[in-house]
């Protein structure tokens, strides 16, 4: 038996070293070819297909989302006072559009606010639905042909609360609204900075409330007034601090149809202080002044006056895509 095995082994050693030679030998045969086939092959670069990247957009815009909340409950609290809660929520859109000398630039600003005192009532605090929209093409330099739109207006009915009375009904949606177009040239001498002259500028006061037409300046009779004149609009938007932003908007207008002389003046201001990620520290400012509204005081005596409106909250804060204010 041992000697059947030695013999088998001898056997299979003999025939794998026969094909190690003969294997050996066909590698020596083609060992020239294959060299070279790789002096070659090591001088060829395979070109790399990388596709072309894709051409920047030309559209930029982002949302910024703030929300402030306060709630206050009282229980046997000797000096008096309601439950109440408080909600102030603001929407900044912006969206841009830029190709070569032209420029598109649109913004969408709404907020809204309320007071709901539990044992008093509910009170609107703030309202507002304003869109910019402005075109340009560049004629010299920092220089710019322009032209501008502008809406501003409300989304919901806004009461005064005079003393033993009830509610009196002073503003509701498109009542009044406010829309401009104006042509002219939009100065622009640094990034943050941008002044617009429009001597033709078209304003349209509607006022769908037949009741508060005259409080707002038109006609008893007069939903709609056309107003013809020159407006000035200064627009500021920058980082003054590390996490500090400022957006203000100041805008002139001189009616021709009218007294050209008053000039009517709106006033936006907007400072925004990050906290963090998801908490800043706000403020907003809204100062109009309008001869044609017409604002009673506490006797009841109609007049024109200035206007002015203050939001300080600290809250929720939220920016989608390159936001900028």
């Amino acid at each position: 038996m041992l000697k059947k095995f030695f013999l088998f082994f001898s056997l299979l050693l003999i025939c794998n070293t026969a094909l190690i030679s003969q294997e050996s030998q066909q590698v020596k045969e083609l060992s020239v070819a294959h060299e070279l086939s790789i002096i070659v092959a090591s001088k060829v670069k395979i070109p790399v297909l990388v596709p072309p990247p894709p051409p920047p957009s030309r559209w930029n815009g982002g949302t910024l989302l703030q929300l402030g909340f306060s709630q206050l409950s009282l229980t046997n609290w000797a000096s008096g006072g309601f439950d109440n809660i408080a909600l102030n929520a603001f929407v900044n859109i912006y969206r841009n559009y830029t190709y070569q000398q032209m420029f598109w630039e649109n913004r969408l600003q709404i907020g809204y606010g309320f007071i709901q005192s539990f044992g008093d009532r509910y009170k609107k605090s703030d309202d507002k639905f304003i869109f910019d929209s402005k075109v340009g093409y560049r004629a010299y330099e920092k220089i710019f042909a322009s032209a501008s739109f502008n809406l501003r207006t409300q989304m919901s009915n806004g009461f005064t609360y005079p003393a033993n009375a009830d509610p009196r009904l002073v503003s509701g949606p498109l009542a009044p609204a406010y829309f401009s177009l104006g042509v002219g040239m939009d100065y622009k001498p640094a990034k943050p900075l941008s002044l617009n002259f429009s001597p033709l500028t078209g304003n349209l006061v509607v006022v769908r409330i037949p009741e508060l037409r005259t409080r707002y300046g038109n006609k008893a009779d007069q939903a709609a007034k056309l107003e013809l004149g020159a407006q000035m609009k200064i627009e500021y938007k920058d980082k003054i601090l590390k996490n500090t932003n400022v957006t203000t908007t100041l805008n002139f207008f001189s009616d021709y149809l009218g007294t050209p002389k008053n000039i009517k003046v709106y006033w936006d201001l907007l400072v925004d202080s990050k906290i963090n990620k998801y908490f800043s520290v706000n403020l907003r400012t809204n100062l109009i002044y309008d001869d044609d509204i017409l604002i009673a005081d506490k006797e009841g005596n109609l007049a024109p006056r200035l206007q002015l409106k203050e939001i300080f909250s600290v809250g929720f804060s939220y920016t989608f895509g390159n936001f900028k204010k």
